[in-house]
C-alpha cells in the first residue's frame, strides 16, 4: 500500500486523538539499531515525530521515533528482494533507522516530508511535482503554526543583549545548544568546535563535539568582564583578551585536537531567473548563459587636439638643420633667399665697418 498525505484517522477515545496532526502515512518497512529483523508497520508522520501502527486502522501506536534527535537522511542503495523497493537510512543520535519504502516515488515523497519538518523549508533538491512541492509548504506552515502554539512566550534562538568586543571569530553561529550539536554532528569535518549565544542572552558558548565510541558534546561558558575581555568559566578560569583569543586557548589547551567550524557555505555556479510562457502562463527556470558579455565598441578618437595628448615641443634648431639640396624644395628657398629688410641691414652693416677701418687707418 502506498503512503497517503494527510489523512488523519481517530478512534473515539483512542489514543490517535491525542497525537499531533498527521501529515503523512503509509507502510514502510522498519529496522531500529537494536532490531534484527525488518517488521512492516504502518508509518504516521504527526507533528515532528514517527508513529508506528501494527496496521492502519490501529489508534494506538506501538512505537515512537522522535525527530528532534535527527542528524541525518540518506538513501540505501543497497538491493531488496523486492526489486521496486526503495530504502532510507535515518541517522539519529543514538544511532541509525533503516526503512524501506514500496517504491522509489514513495521514498522520495517521505523524504520531502521529513526534510520539510525537520528543517521547516521545502527542500528544493528532491524529485517532486509541483502539486507535492505546494503540499510540503502547506506542511511546513502547519508545524511552524503548531510550534508557535505550544511554545507562546519562548524567545527566539538566544540572542545576545550585550555588545561583543573586537572581531567575532569565523566560528561563530547564532544557534541553540541542540542545534550546535546537529551542525557538529552532521559536517565533522569543518571541524568541532563553535562559539554562539549562551542561553541568557547575556554570555556566550562554545559547544565541541568529540569521537569516544558515539559523539561526546560539551559546552563552555564564555563571559564578558567588566573591565573588558572575556573569560573561560572553568575550574580555573582562563581571561582572555577577544573571543579570538578565546578559540585559540582552546586549541592551546587541547594541543590542537579542537578545530574551530568553519562550515563553507554553497554557492550558485550558474545565474537562473523564473520567467513566464507566452503561450501558457507557465512559469519556468531559466539558467542564464555562462559566455562573457560582448564588449561595447570602441568610440573613433575625435578629430583635432587632444588635452590629453602634447605636441612635441618644436625643434627651434629646425632652420640650421641639414635641408635637401632640391632647388625646388621650399624650405631652401625659404632659408637661402634673405628677405628685402635683412639686405638693407647687412647693406647699413657692411658701409659701418668700411667707414669704421678708414679711418683708423
Amino acid at each position: 500500500m502506498a503512503a497517503a498525505p494527510v489523512r488523519q484517522r481517530s478512534g473515539p477515545g483512542g489514543q490517535r486523538a491525542q497525537l499531533p496532526p498527521c501529515y503523512y502515512e503509509g507502510y514502510l518497512e522498519k529496522r531500529g539499531p537494536k532490531e534484527k529483523a525488518s517488521r512492516r508497520l504502518w508509518t504516521c508522520l504527526c507533528g515532528n515525530s514517527l508513529y508506528f501502527f501494527n496496521n492502519a486502522k490501529d489508534i494506538h501506536y506501538v512505537e515512537k521515533l522522535d525527530l528532534s534527535s535527527f542528524v541525518s537522511l540518506k538513501d540505501d542503495c543497497s538491493r531488496d528482494r523486492n526489486l521496486e523497493a526503495a530504502r532510507l537510512i535515518l541517522q539519529m543520535k543514538d544511532g541509525e533507522t533503516k526503512l524501506t519504502a514500496p517504491n522509489l516515488e514513495s521514498r522520495e515523497l517521505w523524504k520531502g516530508f521529513l526534510y520539510s519538518v525537520i528543517d521547516l523549508n521545502v527542500p528544493s533538491y528532491l524529485t517532486l511535482l509541483p502539486g507535492q512541492l505546494q503540499m510540503l509548504q502547506e506542511v511546513v506552515d502547519k508545524e511552524r503554526a503548531r510550534r508557535r502554539s505550544r511554545n507562546p512566550a519562548r524567545a527566539p534562538p538566544s540572542p545576545l543583549s550585550v555588545p561583543l568586543v573586537g572581531e567575532i571569530p569565523p566560528c561563530f553561529r547564532p544557534v541553540s545548544r541542540t542545534e550546535a550539536e546537529v551542525l557538529l554532528e552532521r559536517h565533522p569535518d569543518c571541524g568541532n568546535m563553535l562559539l554562539r549565544p549562551g542561553r541568557d542572552g547575556c554570555s556566550l558558548a562554545v559547544t565541541t563535539r568529540q569521537d569516544l565510541n558515539g559523539s561526546v558534546f560539551r559546552h563552555y561558558r564564555v563571559t564578558q568582564r567588566d573591565q573588558g575581555g572575556y573569560v573561560i568559566d572553568v575550574e580555573n578560569p582562563i581571561p582572555c583578551a577577544t573571543l579570538h583569543e578565546v578559540i585559540d586557548a582552546l586549541v592551546e589547551k587541547t594541543a590542537g585536537t579542537l578545530q574551530p567550524f568553519l562550515l563553507e557555505e554553497p554557492y550558485e555556479e550558474n545565474i537562473t531567473y523564473v520567467s513566464a510562457n507566452d503561450e501558457n502562463g507557465e512559469r519556468i527556470l531559466h539558467t542564464a548563459p555562462s559566455s562573457p558579455l560582448p564588449k561595447a565598441p570602441a568610440l573613433p578618437p575625435k578629430q583635432g587636439f587632444s588635452p590629453l595628448s602634447r605636441s612635441p615641443a618644436p625643434d627651434r634648431r629646425i632652420l640650421t638643420s641639414p635641408v635637401p639640396a632640391s632647388p625646388s624644395n621650399p624650405m631652401r628657398r625659404l632659408i637661402l633667399s634673405p628677405s628685402p629688410l635683412t639686405q638693407t641691414l647687412n647693406e647699413e652693416l657692411k658701409m659701418k665697418l668700411e667707414k669704421r677701418r678708414a679711418s683708423q687707418e
